[in-house]
């Protein structure tokens, strides 16, 4: 049920190191009662919004809000212009995220009023989001699958934001499917069936990473995603400068197994990135790894295992994509790394996100035995 307080919300700008350890702390107390919750790293989500370590955030334009009652922080939002959305697509559409509200109406608009004030002092007409802070990070607002806990890099949310935005005048913009593709079971047959056939072609080869060429292969694969994706529904490419700093934060984490990269005649056609999902390993160390966590981290990533994954890119060629060989493409890389964790004890990988539209890669990891389990949702409203 919605709180009743009488006294009146108060939403400040936030500033400094201490108004962005206060941001990062709101979800605390909302989310106290929600098993499904898991508090993110504290020091990597301040790395995330620090634009001298973060270079996603050097063409976001961002300020951060949190709504107080009395003395508690009941909310928060953030408000961004992505210069490169803008250039790409030239809509006049900011975007916000980080979006956290009590189950109050007027903690939800008072939060979204800054929000929109900001953006309309940008000269933009209209707001779309959630975006953490853009469409190559954590997006969209769980609308469905509550009772599962989110993926790395994945967010969650209480049931109750969704009716707030809508409320709001917000409507939906775009679904975002997330599949759960189990190891433990066979592949269907028309799936094998394919796959036998690719096999048999010596134009098609699938291949791990070379970890001597650890960046290269990183630039590769960021080259596929560049290619395969271009044509998606709010795309933003990877640049050089992103591409290496996701070769670096992720290092840590994979292996070369982690990784499949498909060639059709010698040429990189498809690619498969997965990462063990962090979220099954801190979600005890109520996001601190001082002075203990970080050992605990360490044993559960390499002695004991961590048995889900997330595959947050997959890629064909758009020259591949059509037809029964991009299907063979995007089913290879899928069963070589189902192949190559099949002894680790992993149950599966959550395949996140697909866009509600994109029928041609949803049909392909249906084929797989995936099935449709969450989905997320992009809002947007004029405030022009």
């Amino acid at each position: 049920m919605p709180r009743s307080d009488a006294r009146p919300v108060v939403v400040e700008r936030v500033e400094g190191r201490r108004g962005l350890v206060r941001f990062l702390a709101v979800p605390d107390a909302l989310y106290r009662d929600d098993p499904n919750w898991i508090k993110p790293l504290d020091f990597e989500r301040r790395e995330h919004l620090n634009p001298a370590k973060n270079p996603f955030l050097s063409r976001i334009t961002m300020a951060l809000f949190i709504a107080r009652r009395g003395d508690r922080d009941v909310g928060r939002i953030s408000a961004q212009v992505n210069h490169a959305h803008l250039e790409r697509y030239g809509d006049a559409t900011g975007h916000f995220g980080f979006f956290e509200t009590e189950d109050d109406p007027q903690v939800a608009a008072a939060l979204v009023r800054a929000a929109e004030s900001w953006l309309r002092a940008q000269g933009l007409r209209r707001i779309a989001g959630p975006f953490d802070p853009s469409i190559n990070d954590s997006c969209g607002l769980l609308v469905e699958g509550f009772e599962r806990p989110p993926s790395i890099m994945m967010g969650h949310h209480r049931p109750w934001y969704a009716t707030r935005l809508e409320e709001l005048g917000f409507r939906k913009e775009k679904d975002l499917y997330c599949y759960w593709f189990d190891f433990e079971r066979p592949l269907p047959a028309e799936a094998e069936t394919l796959l036998a056939r690719a096999r048999r072609s010596a134009r098609l080869t699938v291949r791990a990473i070379d970890m001597r060429r650890y960046v290269d292969e990183i630039r590769t694969i960021c080259d596929i995603f560049n290619d395969a994706w271009s044509e998606n529904w709010g795309f933003l490419p990877f640049r050089e400068e992103e591409a290496l700093y996701l070769a670096r934060t992720i290092r840590p984490l994979v292996r070369a197994q982690d990784f499949a990269i498909a060639e059709v005649d010698g040429t990189p056609a498809a690619m498969v990135v997965v990462l063990p999902n962090l979220n099954l390993a801190i979600r005890d160390l109520k996001g601190r790894l001082l002075p203990w966590g970080w050992a605990k981290l360490l044993w559960r990533l390499k002695v004991r295992g961590i048995p889900e994954w997330r595959l947050p890119l997959l890629g064909v060629r758009k020259a591949f994509q059509r037809g029964p060989l991009g299907a063979a493409l995007a089913l290879a890389v899928l069963d070589h790394i189902r192949r190559a964790h099949a002894d680790q004890g992993i149950r599966g990988v959550e395949l996140s996100w697909i866009l509600e539209d994109n029928r041609r890669v949803q049909a392909i990891i249906e084929l797989s035995g995936a099935r449709r389990y969450k989905t997320y949702r992009i809002y947007a409203k004029d405030i022009g």
